[in-house]
């Protein structure tokens, strides 16, 4: 049995359709749908159960001689999500509940981390996932720091030799871009936004540039389709001894611009774009650019290359948000 927290939303979605891809039926989803579309992110699916977060740790120990893995996906996403107290309950106290249960059911244990735990970038963007490299870090709002916090905990405990399952490892994904966001309103990727205008032939909008030696569209992201982090995933689960907290990327910084074009392209139009002023509330807290080392992943044995900007857009768009089906 194969669990997956959170595995309604975007990433988990696509990694239940990459399992049953796979031949792997047994696998239970644990999320909250909502009142909206997001239940079909799973239309096509079929799956085993489906447990809302509040019964997850019953669930567990009801059924803890079958479950294999858990794939723990499930948390709070909104970078501009107010409530604090709400985001550590759910990206760092229920995550820690789950590291106690599979340490001490020998469970395997596979977690997302965010490459928003970088801050500003100041500190680079190398995994080193001990102690001392991550107090370094410093989150710009609390949702970084929540998946932050729960990484720092994983190294004292891993370094401490703590209680820890028999595999564990953190991804920090980076822009992930892909099938099954739609329900994230304004936290879909950038080429999700994008793709409406440009269909219409109308202009994209894009941040301007606050910063005199970065062009209007310069700003640079290290975007990543989603199949390649599902990859990076399966990757894990295929391999058992492999531990540690990695990066989930492409390893190329590519700017806004670029990835506007790419959309553009998709569709077979020229493209527009327009500058607007960065809001006044996330100026300070703006990324300029941000890229993942993928060294550590490379090092412990994973050789896929990462779909380029421009194959992923395309693909993106023409099989997705331009089909008269969008879901995967």
């Amino acid at each position: 049995m194969i669990v997956i927290t959170g595995g309604a939303g975007f990433i988990g979605s696509n990694l239940a359709a990459a399992l049953e891809a796979r031949d792997e039926h047994d696998v239970v989803v644990c999320d909250r749908l909502g009142r909206d579309d997001k239940w079909r992110n799973l239309g096509k699916r079929e799956i085993s159960a489906f447990v809302p977060p509040e019964a997850l740790l019953e669930f567990l120990e009801e059924n803890a001689r079958s479950i294999s893995i858990v794939f723990h996906l499930g948390a709070i996403s909104s970078t501009t999500e107010p409530d604090a107290d709400l985001i550590v309950a759910t990206n760092f106290t229920m995550s820690l509940r789950l590291w106690e249960w599979c340490a001490a059911t020998e469970t395997r244990f596979i977690y997302a981390s965010s490459a928003a735990t970088y801050g500003d970038g100041s500190a680079g963007f190398d995994d080193d996932g001990s102690s001392v490299a991550l107090a370094r870090l410093r989150p710009l709002n609390a949702y970084g720091w929540s998946k932050h916090l729960f990484d720092r905990r994983v190294a004292r405990l891993v370094e401490h030799h703590g209680a820890r399952p028999s595999q564990w490892a953190g991804l920090k994904f980076f822009n992930v871009y892909g099938p099954n966001e739609y329900h994230k309103g304004s936290m879909k990727s950038v080429a999700a936004h994008i793709y409406p205008h440009a269909a219409k032939g109308e202009p994209a909008r894009l941040f301007r540039s606050h910063r005199p030696d970065i062009a209007d569209g310069g700003q640079k992201r290290d975007f990543v389709a989603v199949r390649d982090c599902v990859d990076m995933m399966l990757w894990l689960y295929d391999h058992p001894a492999v531990n540690g907290l990695f990066n989930s990327g492409s390893g190329n910084a590519r700017s806004f611009a670029d990835l506007a074009t790419a959309v553009y392209r998709a569709l077979g139009r020229d493209p527009q774009i327009e500058y607007v002023d960065t809001p006044i509330d996330i100026r300070d807290k703006y990324q300029y650019f941000t890229e993942a080392r993928m060294d550590r992943l490379r090092a412990a044995g994973y050789t896929a290359a990462p779909t380029s900007l421009e194959d992923g857009v395309r693909d993106y768009v023409q099989s997705y948000l331009a089909a008269a089906d969008p879901y995967r």
